[in-house]
């Protein structure tokens, strides 16, 4: 890659797709472009062509979604799985017809079945049903994954595929109906420290046990995986390290600095009960996660009280 390549980032101003704008600038790459979501519908086909027609980018990396928590996976499903389709399939296809050197595509861990063995190894991959709580989520991400593949294999494309855990840190969604456990649990964890709670309210049981992973590294791995492979294998992206929910809320606590009692209702939905990915893939070609939970947690906290409370102020 030339410093001076076009890079489309598309979902630039998400959380994903900022920490790999920074990522990429940090290494000295200054041409990348992306529009936001109101400046362009990346759902509207002609839309998403004429951009393509328009910049001719060289690179492109798909960071763009829907996403949201168990809870808005559970409400809008259908959403979920038609918005993503559409996504991927206009900035694929349009990647192949201009030409696009090359592509990364993130995909989630969520799209592994529900009951697979832990750590999850990349072949266990549609070896079984997939959790209903995220299923039109994860249908969309198999569907982009293998479309990768699939153009590699007809057009000789170079489309690459990054499997990552359950990301958190700058740039989070602290919405209560739209925000990641990480993120809601922050906000819960800091809204009794101000109201002098004596317990914090949760879902499930808090037995399930998640992989977090802060976005800076996820942005480092693809970066490492950008320029370091082409084919059609798929890479996990983790610290290869779970928790419980529960272990989790504990930490958060001590991040805050308040602890209360966590109070489960055993009728909301866990979700799968175990998502460890197995990273050995990622390790053996050269790329390690570096950021340990507890100072991602402390960072991110960071960012909460200084960049997202003042802007609901």
């Amino acid at each position: 890659m030339e410093y001076n390549s076009k890079i489309f980032i598309a979902g630039r101003n998400g959380q994903v797709g900022s920490a790999i704008e920074r990522k990429f600038r940090k290494e000295g790459f200054c041409n990348i472009i992306g529009l936001s979501s109101k400046e362009l519908d990346l759902k509207i086909q002609s839309s998403v062509e004429q951009y393509f027609k328009s910049e001719q980018p060289d690179y492109v990396i798909l960071a763009a979604a829907r996403v949201g928590g168990i809870m808005a996976n559970i409400e809008s499903p259908a959403e979920f799985l038609y918005d993503n389709l559409m996504i991927q399939n206009n900035i694929i296809e349009c990647s192949r017809k201009y030409n696009v050197k090359k592509l990364l595509f993130l995909a989630s861990s969520c799209i592994y079945p529900r009951m697979c063995p832990q750590p999850m190894r990349e072949e266990y991959l549609m070896d079984g049903k997939l959790e209903p709580t995220n299923e039109g989520y994860a249908i969309a991400k198999i569907a982009g994954l293998k479309l990768c593949e699939f153009y590699n294999k007809q057009y000789g494309t170079d489309f690459i595929t990054i499997m990552p855990c359950n990301i958190y840190g700058y740039g989070d969604n602290f919405t209560p109906t739209r925000s990641h456990v990480v993120a809601a649990l922050i906000r819960k964890i800091h809204m009794a420290k101000i109201k002098q709670l004596d317990y914090v309210d949760m879902w499930g049981t808090g037995q399930a046990k998640r992989e977090f992973m802060f976005v800076d590294d996820l942005a480092d791995a693809c970066y490492f995986l950008f320029n370091t492979y082409s084919g059609n294998d798929f890479f996990n992206a983790g610290t290869g390290i779970d928790i419980t929910i529960k272990e989790l809320a504990e930490l958060i606590m001590d991040v805050v600095g308040y602890h209360a009692k966590l109070v489960f209702d055993i009728r909301k939905p866990d979700g799968m009960p175990q998502k460890l990915l197995d990273v050995s893939k990622i390790n053996k070609a050269g790329w390690l996660a570096e950021t340990d939970l507890k100072s991602g947690l402390e960072m991110t906290y960071k960012y909460f009280l200084n960049t997202v409370l003042p802007l609901e102020a």
